[in-house]
């Protein structure tokens, strides 16, 4: 034994002040002799993450039974808690502060849906950096529950804002750089918190869109679309994660040794610790899983879920359990080991109390400059007829309508729990600050909300619109109609929204939408009345500024969709990494209705009554310029498993303005032992070009990055004809082949 090593033993066998026996950092041998010194109550009290302020907490923390907490407001009470762990408690563990820091602490970017919408790992990476730094300094939060990278196909789940939509690959990489920006390089930095990719796995695929639902989907289907984003962040360093409230195949993930287990600790290696989701342990019995709390805490621990937040089955079951022989102190051993070694690689043991920050890191010039870029990435322009967009400066007057459009609160989004809506830039202030004294902005709200039918200021609205050149409305879902349990069986425009537009359409002004929403809504009438559409999803604390950029042409917008925009709730789930069918259908739309025999043989895939293809398929986006896509090549065209092949595609700005283009590459495996999709997105790159300009854009495609699992859910390439695709979206482009050996 070191030196260390032995006064780290020496300081945890006696009774010196607590703060003392962290003057030398942790190692694992101290790791292990600190557990031996646990007392059964103590081990548990690791597992127990509550409220601050809850009736005898403070109780539960002197007695070394609390091992952190979450959402903490009150800051002065967390310091004290600190204080009271640290230096009053026999063994003088930290205390560990979690919270759900989702898209921003006090700067709100735009939620994570959104961000997807950007492509951009850059700058998701450093929107998570600035939301770290936030949340460590002032309310010394260091472990945050994100990101979430449940792949989500269905637009009525509520939650689907709050991950990066409907592929593995763009969540995957967006989820890692999102564990990237929060975590640093070195976690023991006091402005760095530990990430929590969530809710592990398969909880987007809840049936009917609807929260903590069943799941059900084959296990190939969970390994090739749900798995791979948690990988991919766990492969970026994060080292805890949350279970998903939903059951899988009939088996509660919160009970799931498969999950939990198997997946995650034996055959991925993961070696952090699991949190559940709110209650979730306790909720085993509701799942008809566990026949009480008691057997709930025995059913979670067995599966190798280490802490418990909320309900308290772990508190009040477990010692006895252990004591009754039914739960062996081992697997109590291990979960506890778990969280003392987060607990150190965040510096805890060594820096528990970390010095109040001096220098104000809230709202900085800088970070609302970073939440304005980030804003103005992820807006999407859909729709821009006879190029109305961008407005120009010398418009006499502009009417600004909707009751989103000066609405705050609404625009910063669910999980917001920090954000604050005075620091608030609406699209309304925006705009009249571009305008100044040269152009005149007429507004009015025609709704008092989102979801008003209240149609008494529609008469506002109409003499707004015919006082001037353009209307902009700004149309869609407040903050409150999204998130979790805020699911949707209908995507309509809420309230009267319809009926405004209706009104202003009557007027003659050219309409501009400006759709704020946390999910895609059905737009197809809403499109047929404007001229042009932006999706400007719920863009954060900076949203106002951000979309007036791209509305005057500060901006020329290059963002993408996430996820597949459906014409209707009928076409949910969609997704554009479908399975081709036996019957494919070539045209993409709907047959007609007619008498013909039932048994007619042109009977393919499709409706009767609508198109099968989304209203705008994943990864499209249009842009103040044009860009056009040739000379695409793969070389070598034939290769052997293991190697590579080079993908180069010229890109050019055929346009008269400077823009950026986000190239992507999509394959598909002609024949495989499995049918496998379609398309895949394997690749993307954001590319800036001048008008006129060309460049040459490159991919490598591993023949790993082709692999799927078999029929005995091995991960397998297997050789065969494969199409490459380099395009701007996942429906276009001219495939290439190549072939692996």
């Amino acid at each position: 034994m070191n030196f260390t090593n032995l006064l780290i033993g020496v300081c945890i066998a006696v009774t010196a002040p607590a703060w003392a026996r962290q003057a030398k950092p942790m190692t694992e041998q101290g790791l292990e002799e600190l557990l031996t010194r646990m007392s059964v109550r103590e081990k548990i009290g690791q597992l127990n993450f509550c409220r601050i302020g809850e009736p005898g907490v403070e109780k539960l923390v002197r007695a070394g039974e609390v091992g952190g907490f979450l959402n903490v407001r009150e800051h002065a009470l967390r310091e004290k808690y600190e204080k009271i762990a640290v230096k009053e408690t026999r063994l003088g563990i930290p205390l560990l502060h979690g919270a759900d820091v989702i898209h921003g602490y006090r700067t709100i970017f735009p939620i994570p849906l959104g961000q997807a919408a950007a492509w951009n790992p850059s700058l998701c990476e450093e929107a998570a950096r600035i939301a770290a730094l936030e949340a460590t300094a002032t309310a010394g939060v260091r472990w945050t529950f994100s990101p979430m990278v449940d792949v989500a196909r269905d637009a009525r789940w509520g939650r689907i804002a709050e991950g990066c939509g409907e592929d593995p690959y763009l969540t995957g990489v967006l989820g890692a750089a999102m564990v990237r920006g929060y975590q640093g390089k070195d976690l023991r930095d006091p402005a760095r918190m530990a990430a929590c990719p969530k809710h592990f796995a398969g909880y987007g695929a809840s049936e009917g869109g609807r929260d903590y639902n069943t799941v059900d989907i084959s296990e190939r289907t969970l390994r090739d679309f749900y798995l791979p984003p948690f990988k991919a962040c766990f492969d970026a360093g994060a080292p805890t994660t949350m279970s998903a409230f939903s059951e899988l195949n009939g088996v509660p993930i919160t009970g799931s040794s498969f999950m939990l287990r198997q997946v995650l600790r034996d055959e991925w290696k993961f070696d952090g610790f699991v949190v559940s989701d709110a209650k979730a342990v306790s909720q085993l019995v509701a799942h008809g899983f566990s026949e009480n709390e008691k057997d709930a805490a025995q059913a979670a621990i067995q599966a190798g879920l280490d802490v418990e937040i909320i309900s308290t089955c772990y508190v009040d079951h477990l010692q006895t359990l252990i004591a009754e022989g039914k739960v062996p102190m081992q697997l109590l051993d291990e979960a506890v080991r778990r969280i003392l070694r987060v607990k150190w690689k965040l510096g805890l043991f060594e820096n528990p109390t970390p010095a109040a920050v001096k220098e104000n890191v809230l709202l900085t010039p800088e970070s609302l400059a970073t939440a304005r870029a980030f804003a103005r990435q992820s807006v999407v322009l859909l729709k821009n007829e006879k190029e109305l967009l961008p407005l120009r400066k010398e418009i006499p007057s502009v009417a600004v309508i909707g009751p989103l459009a000066d609405d705050g609160k609404g625009q910063l989004g669910c999980w917001m729990v920090y954000g604050k809506e005075k620091d608030t830039r609406t699209p309304l202030q925006a705009i009249r600050e571009l305008a100044g004294t040269k152009m005149k902005v007429n507004y009015a709200a025609g709704l008092k909300n989102a979801t008003s039918t209240d149609q008494s200021g529609f008469g506002d609205a109409v003499r707004a619109a015919k006082e001037s050149s353009v209307a902009v409305l700004f149309l869609g879902e407040d903050a409150s109609m999204t998130g979790e349990a805020h699911n949707r069986a209908f995507l309509n425009l809420p309230g009267a929204q319809r009926d405004l537009l209706k009104a202003v359409k009557a007027t003659g002004t050219p309409i501009v939408i400006v759709l704020m929403a946390g999910r895609p809504l059905e737009i197809g009438p809403a499109l047929d009345d404007s001229s042009a559409f932006l999706m400007a999803w719920h863009p954060g604390t900076m949203g106002g500024p951000g979309i007036a950029d791209v509305l005057f042409g500060e901006y020329n917008p290059a963002g993408k969709l996430p996820v597949s925009w459906p014409r209707s709730v009928g076409q949910i789930p969609i997704h554009y990494n479908h399975g081709n069918t036996g019957r494919p259908n070539p045209m993409q739309f709907s047959p007609a209705i007619n008498d013909e025999t039932q048994l007619d043989t042109s009977h393919v895939t499709g409706y009767v009554d609508s198109a099968s293809v989304p209203q705008f398929p994943f990864g499209y986006g249009l842009s103040y310029t044009k860009f056009g896509y040739s000379n695409v090549r793969v070389e070598p065209s034939q290769i052997h498993s293991g190697d590579s092949v080079n993908v180069t595609v010229t890109l050019k700005n055929t346009g008269a303005r400077a823009g950026d283009e986000v190239a992507q590459l999509y394959i598909r495996d002609l024949v495989a032992s499995v049918a496998q999709p379609v398309r895949e997105l394997k690749g993307f790159q954001r590319v800036s070009l001048a008008p006129g300009e060309s460049k040459t854009v490159a991919f490598v495609l591993t023949s790993d990055a082709l692999a799927f699992h078999n029929r005995e859910m091995k991960r397998v390439t297997e050789p065969g004809k494969f199409q490459v695709w380099a395009s701007g979206d996942s429906a276009s482009g001219q495939p290439v082949e190549f072939e692996i050996k």
